[in-house]
């Protein structure tokens, strides 16, 4: 099913080694506790510490270069073929700690990168409110000069890592534009900050380590602080304009994996005396399926080239590969259930897995009604 990689013009040598490497770690060190759903974050601790000895981490947290961007997908796709809590322990290392590469001090940057990449550290990324989902603008949480620190008050939810992060890439408002939109800046939290707390685990649908925390008169050395005074808002949306495209990565993971079950499941299972592949019925869902499967792909790893080749804007590219590719997951993750008719309702199984983990990829770091905006905004630019 993954020849599809050696076929496309996107990838260098390295590239293609890595997609022909991954699946043999995957299926050694992530696929075996793939299924474990009892102790979330127990098992996000494990599989950071497994990406760490692997050397996988590296390719999520940029250093002293720029990310590569295809590297990204393709080990997003690979994971999240396999377990997506995998996928998150992976992608949180990044998005945690990419403001703090591009902004932060020297000493700062080396301090947690280090760790990160390491897996001493987990990172997670501080943007979402109560009241600010996908209007980052209307962030209400504040930080205040005080001397040599900022106090920092509010709330933040949805907080990926909640309560097992221990550092934290926080956006808070630190003054007011004109038209009342926030005045952005970005920070760096120790979990070990006197007034942080983790006052919520949030249950979803599918195992995820996430949570809602708060900032009670938290203070945090001023050179803690990364890039300057209002550099917020164009740090968040540098970092998720980077790691956008990974998202459609990941449901490209999850769907190849759920047509894979599908076919192995088709080409087993009788009905009526025959194969259920042998019903025209079924191959009319495997067509469209695997058709979906390509096309999310293409469009992925045409974004991820762009960024890489140093396209000047990738938003539009990034936007379409985020959207089609989730949606095409959800289509395809369904396709799969009814293949599987009974067996496919059956808690811990694949594809009932799959059928919980693809639904909030349409939803974080942008929905699909926000990408559509996106797109048409970016395209209208153009004329």
């Amino acid at each position: 099913m993954d020849t599809l990689i050696t076929k496309l013009p996107f990838f260098t040598p390295d590239h293609r080694k890595l997609a022909q490497d991954l699946p043999e770690f995957v299926q050694s060190e992530i696929e075996p506790s793939a299924n474990e759903e009892g102790n979330v974050e127990k098992q996000a601790r494990h599989f950071v510490e497994v990406l760490a000895r692997a050397g996988v981490l590296e390719h999520a947290v940029a250093s002293e270069t720029e990310l590569d961007v295809r590297a990204l997908c393709l080990i997003r796709e690979g994971l999240a073929y396999s377990s997506s809590l995998a996928d998150l322990a992976f992608v949180m290392q990044g998005l945690g700690t990419y403001a703090i590469s591009k902004s932060a001090p020297e000493h700062i940057r080396e301090f947690w990168l280090a760790r990160a990449v390491a897996g001493k550290a987990i990172a997670a990324f501080a943007l979402t409110e109560p009241e600010a989902g996908s209007d980052i603008a209307a962030i209400q949480t504040s930080a205040r000069l005080d001397g040599d620190a900022y106090v920092i008050n509010g709330r933040k939810r949805f907080i990926s890592n909640a309560g097992i992060a221990d550092f934290y890439t926080v956006f808070a408002r630190t003054g007011t534009r004109e038209g009342g939109r926030a005045e952005l800046s970005a920070f760096v939290v120790s979990a070990k900050m006197p007034g942080f707390s983790v006052v919520e685990r949030t249950q979803l649908i599918a195992s995820h380590p996430i949570g809602e925390i708060q900032f009670d008169q938290c203070r945090v050395p001023a050179e803690d602080r990364i890039g300057n005074e209002g550099d917020g808002f164009r740090l968040a949306m540098e970092t998720l304009d980077t790691f956008r495209a990974s998202v459609g990565a990941a449901a490209c993971g999850m769907a190849r994996r759920a047509l894979d079950e599908s076919v192995r499941y088709a080409t087993s299972r009788k009905q009526f005396g025959r194969l259920l592949a042998e019903h025209q019925l079924i191959q009319e869902k495997l067509a469209d399926m695997v058709t979906e499967l390509d096309a999310s792909r293409l469009l992925v790893y045409r974004a991820a080239y762009l960024k890489d080749t140093g396209s000047s804007r990738v938003t539009r590219e990034a936007s379409q590969a985020k959207l089609y590719a989730t949606e095409a997951a959800g289509r395809i993750i369904d396709s799969a259930v009814q293949i599987h008719g009974g067996a496919g309702l059956v808690r811990g199984s694949v594809v009932e897995r799959l059928y919980r983990d693809v639904r909030a990829l349409r939803i974080y770091e942008g929905t699909s009604e926000i990408q559509k905006i996106v797109i048409a905004s970016q395209l209208l630019k153009e004329e």
